[in-house]
């Protein structure tokens, strides 16, 4: 009777870790299979940039809609709005069901 879930439970672990293996393969290629030559120019890219463009900060967006704190005060409103709708109905029903 144990078989089957022996053999369910070793389906699953086969399944999940196959998942995994083309993320944990991806961390050896460097810069996604770019040569040395070509990683060190696109660092020296960046660098410059980044000289030229002093005031342009870390790149981070964090009042941008697309950003940290735009992100957040959108899905919490969402979140939120979900959640005061289940108070809501909480309510209703409850009221509903002192009323009778």
């Amino acid at each position: 009777m144990k078989t089957p879930i022996i053999v369910g439970t070793v389906l699953l672990a086969l399944f999940v870790v196959s998942t995994f293996v083309p993320f944990a393969a991806a961390q050896y290629t460097p810069g996604g299979g770019l040569g040395l030559e070509q990683e060190l120019a696109l660092a020296r890219a960046k660098v410059t940039a980044a000289q030229n463009n002093p005031h342009a900060g870390s790149g981070t967006p964090y009042l941008d809609a697309n950003g940290v704190v735009g992100a957040t005060i959108i899905s919490g409103g969402i979140f939120g709005g979900i959640f005061i709708a289940f108070v809501v109905k909480a309510k209703q029903a409850e009221k509903a069901k002192r009323s009778q």
